[in-house]
């Protein structure tokens, strides 16, 4: 079995564990405000990449409830989850390594924490991929943990349940933003502390398409 298919059977596993820990987590709310700041066209349709049970979905539609969300996830426990929590918008199962098959038109796209789980050559391929779904000056917000890709392996959650962990340097997605043509708008650092206690950074990238 590869490490991606370990780690999306635990994302499977968990969900509900998942959904009771993060839906109301406040942490980046400063950070999914920015992205809201930045789409200012009405009814902008926004597709959410990893979007777990909708706990980011459920903000940005308090936020703005003239969003018109498509959201994917490749558990479908999550999808179910997510389902629940947002009747409003739309949501399916799918890999986001095959997103290249959809359609574009897109104003934004919101992507928290899926980066952390692809390698590096899925991450480049789901930046470009992303490009290519987002209308011109379309925004991309995504997450990952900062760090060197050497250290990438198997952890533990706090379920005891293992995910394959990819940790990236700032640079290295630069790299890959600008190979996907894309430009900075914003780069937001957030401290955050593991299930076993030991500290990490959170790297959160607000960027828009040229």
């Amino acid at each position: 079995m590869d490490n991606y298919k370990i780690t999306f059977q635990t994302w499977n596993k968990v969900a509900a564990l998942y959904q009771e820990k993060f839906m109301d987590f406040d942490l980046y709310n400063d950070t999914y405000d920015r992205f809201c700041e930045l789409i200012s066209k009405r009814e902008a349709a926004i597709f959410e990449i990893g979007c777990g049970p909708g706990n980011i979905t459920k903000y940005l539609l308090a936020k703005r409830p003239d969003f018109k969300i498509e959201a994917i996830d490749v558990a479908p426990n999550m999808i179910a989850l997510a389902k629940e929590n947002n009747p409003a918008a739309n949501f399916r199962v799918m890999d986001c390594r095959g997103i290249d098959r959809l359609a574009p038109g897109f104003d934004a796209i919101m992507c928290g924490f899926c980066i952390p789980y692809l390698s590096k050559t899925d991450c480049a391929k789901l930046l470009k991929d992303s490009a290519g779904l987002l209308n011109n000056n379309g925004i991309i917000y995504f997450s990952t943990i900062e760090g060197d890709y050497e250290r990438s392996g198997f952890e533990k959650g706090s379920s005891g349940d293992s995910s394959y962990v990819y940790y990236y340097s700032e640079q290295e997605l630069r790299e890959m933003l600008k190979n996907a043509d894309f430009e900075e708008v914003e780069i937001i650092r957030k401290p955050f502390q593991k299930p076993d206690e030991t500290p990490s950074i959170h790297l959160i990238f607000i960027v828009r398409k040229k």
